[in-house]
């Protein structure tokens, strides 16, 4: 079975690639936006004979602060685009092993976008499903 937190830490690692976007592996308590975090949803076991591979699927949140609404969509709407220099899906999938840790890697879509309230701050978000697919 693959390495859950080597997974993690490769994707968080890929979202750093992005200028001004921090990023995380593990929830932060206190997010500090602008800010990706890596979150494990759900492993399907048993994708190949004897265990051979398993689909892993995370959810990368990414929050942004609403200090001013405009200038906080803009920069969400840069990381949901697909082409952008900011793109979250262009970096997760610039490195599609993983650094060698999985077979495949891919963003299958963008869902969730809006205010979200975190400790009784409100700050936009998008929320990207990862495929991976790993021994």
């Amino acid at each position: 079975m693959a390495d859950i937190q080597q997974l993690r830490t490769q994707l968080a690692i890929s979202l750093g690639t992005i200028t001004g976007l921090r990023s995380a592996k593990e929830i932060p308590d206190n997010p500090n936006p602008p800010v990706a975090i890596v979150q494990l949803s759900r492993v399907e076991y048993h994708m190949d004979f004897k265990n051979g591979m398993s689909e892993y699927t995370f959810q990368v949140q990414v929050i942004v602060g609403r200090q001013d609404d405009r200038t906080a969509q803009r920069k969400l709407d840069a990381y949901c685009s697909s082409d952008s220099d900011s793109s979250v899906k262009g970096a997760i999938e610039s490195n599609r092993t993983l650094g060698g840790y999985a077979y495949d890697c891919v963003v299958t879509e963008m869902s969730s976008y809006g205010t979200v309230l975190i400790n009784d701050t409100y700050y936009l978000a998008a929320e990207f499903a990862v495929r991976v697919l790993a021994s």
